[in-house]
């Protein structure tokens, strides 16, 4: 993991061009529930205790937790979704914005860490020429995996054929 604040600022630069990468042409309740569902087998394949959480806009569209999670994971869903929303860029380019300038995130934007998070596994749901739709959330791995698995998912969900 990058230590010096141009590592970090280097890392938000290539996870900006990645989110940017990753805007899709549509975002449907069926995409939603492929995307899940993706993730989800992956997770019982490899055996992660992992909560995924996806939303359309206010809506939660998918929501699934497996063994090894707890209400915990459904906690940091929600503060990194409210990180996401707020700042409309990944969970994890929140925190490591921050933390490339020196600072701490809930320090710095006085936003309590009981409701707000920066920290990896939120990922906007973005759209060509729309901007952000949803979020899809990782919880139950170190940040960096979770980030790491919720972008896999999205670049699977992109390249798979329309259905």
């Amino acid at each position: 993991m990058p230590h010096t604040h141009q590592d970090l600022a280097a890392q938000v630069a290539a996870l900006r061009e990645q989110e940017s990468s990753l805007a899709l042409t549509r975002f449907t309740h069926d995409d939603a529930w492929a995307l899940g569902s993706w993730i989800v087998e992956r997770g019982r394949a490899e055996s992660l205790g992992i909560t995924v959480d996806i939303r359309k806009g206010d809506q939660q569209v998918f929501h699934v937790a497996l063994a090894g999670t707890t209400p915990d994971n459904d906690d940091w869903i929600a503060r990194k979704i409210r990180t996401v929303r707020r700042f409309e860029t990944s969970s994890l380019i929140v925190g490591r914005s921050h933390a490339a300038k020196g600072r701490d995130f809930n320090d710095t934007t006085k936003l309590p860490f009981t409701e707000y998070v920066a920290h990896g596994g939120c990922v906007p749901v973005l759209i060509d020429g729309v901007g952000m739709v949803g979020t899809l959330t990782v919880s139950g791995l170190a940040q960096q995996d979770d980030h790491a698995l919720a972008v896999e998912a999205l670049q699977w969900l992109k390249a798979r054929p329309a259905q």
